[in-house]
């Protein structure tokens, strides 16, 4: 049940698939513990008809008050439990899952970055890890705890007698069938959804990053349209998207109440037949009460599990890609930068093929040619900025695909043509480099 598919599906970690079972655990033993109490009411409303039918003593106050604060102590226990298990080692796990994250992008290649958008890589780490954290806290655990303890139920009533369970537990898979039948539909729709808040935080970056260039130009009524546009798209979306899976919803809870009634049904005609007593109809009606409220908060966010799988997929795309790793070790002798048939391609653009040249240390080498025939290309190559997809590239006869980027960087300097510089001074520029860095070592640097 919670193999490595299970993990996959809703992007959890190792830990994250620990606390899923944990919290499934506490879920299951809190149901049981619950349903226990509703034994205490049979026990004693079992003592007042027997009191009245054949004149038997009430049951003993102290009895049903030391019943009543075993139950209340063990149902507060299990349920402190439960939090735990679901809402508190999950809200951990969320932080470690987001500096996992940031540690994959921070290892990812900058090729990996050139083929993303900005905005689609801040919803992913903002708005699908939030949304797989409320699935994570308030879904699985409640979801598959109620699973078992309402199969261990099933199990215990069939027992006692099959017609009966039949009648009161029919509604719980043919409601589950019709929300798995709607998957494909919610899938769908949720993707749709995804796309249009993708477009709306792509609105808003690109509207940032201009704003200097709109309000030169004039364009603030232009650019607010087509951002306000996009927002009432996504709104739309949502509601459609929300609408459609609510209808399922309640549709599948109204499917499950049905048990109450098929059980009253049922009950009354083998009381009447002298099938049954009356206390095993009330015992049926006492299990009904809260047998569907386990499934409650599951189904109300149900829906939102089954739109969490776009959100997973989205971050295992992060966790699937591969990244530019190596040794920490470089011991270069000098710093002559040979290229020996190398071959490179922005995605299906082949933009180097077969280059080989010596940038030879001390020396100034200067690549010269048209706008776009790669020259900026080779000096990100170079520095391992991107991997190169044939032939090999030395920095004083060490390969670079053999050695950490981070760790390679340490002996580049690189100024790129498309510089961007924050509204500080130019020395304050140069220690973002290195947070806390003195004004001796940003000379130095410069």
């Amino acid at each position: 049940m919670f193999g490595k598919e299970f993990q996959r599906k809703f992007a959890l970690t190792e830990q994250g698939v620990h606390n899923t079972k944990m919290g499934t655990l506490w879920t299951v033993i809190v149901n049981l513990v619950v349903m226990g109490g509703m034994g205490i009411l049979y026990l004693m409303m079992n003592g007042f008809i027997g009191t009245l039918t054949e004149g038997k003593p009430l049951p003993g106050v102290l009895t049903i008050l030391l019943l009543v604060l075993g139950f209340l102590i063990l149902s507060f226990f299990t349920h402190l439990q439960q939090y735990k298990a679901t809402y508190g080692l999950v809200y951990r796990e969320v932080k470690n899952v987001r500096i996992s994250l940031a540690e994959r992008l921070r290892k990812l290649p900058l090729g990996y970055f050139g083929k993303r958008d900005l905005a689609d890589l801040t919803e992913t780490i903002m708005g699908d890890v939030n949304r797989l954290e409320h699935v994570w806290s308030h879904c699985l655990g409640y979801l598959y705890g109620s699973y078992i303890s309402t199969a261990i139920i099933a199990v215990m009533l069939f027992a006692y007698n099959w017609k009966l369970a039949i009648a009161c537990l029919w509604g719980v898979p043919v409601a589950f069938l019709l929300l798995f039948g709607s998957r494909k539909m919610s899938a769908r729709n949720s993707e749709i959804t995804k796309a249009a808040a993708v477009q709306v935080s792509d609105g808003i970056q690109e509207t940032l990053e201009n704003i200097r260039e709109i309000r030169a130009t004039n364009q603030e009524g232009r650019f607010l349209k087509a951002l306000n546009d996009k927002i009432d798209h996504h709104e739309s979306r949502m509601i459609h998207t929300e609408l459609t899976n609510g209808i399922f919803v309640n549709a599948a809870s109204v499917i499950m109440r049905l048990g109450v009634a098929t059980t009253i049904l049922a009950g009354t005609g083998m009381i009447l037949s002298g099938e049954i007593s009356f206390m095993v109809l009330f015992m049926f009606l006492l299990v009904i009460t809260r047998v569907y409220a386990p499934f409650d908060q599951a189904l109300a966010l149900i829906a939102e599990m089954f739109l969490s799988q776009v959100s997973a997929n989205r971050l295992m795309e992060i966790h699937d890609a591969k990244t530019a790793e190596g040794s920490e070790l470089f011991s270069p002798e000098g710093h002559d930068i040979v290229f020996e048939n190398v071959g490179f391609a922005y995605d299906n653009e082949q933009v180097l093929r077969g280059v080989s040249f010596t940038a030879k240390e001390g020396e100034v080498t200067a690549l010269v040619g048209p706008s776009g025939s790669g020259k900026s290309t080779c000096a990100r190559l170079a520095a391992r900025l991107w991997d190169i997809d044939s032939g090999t590239i030395r920095v004083g006869g060490v390969n670079i695909a053999d050695i950490d980027p981070e760790t390679l960087l340490t002996d580049y300097s690189m100024v790129f043509q498309d510089v961007v510089l924050f509204d500080d001074t130019v020395m304050e520029n140069i220690r973002l480099g290195k947070h806390g860095a003195t004004d001796e070592e940003v000379r130095a640097a410069a």
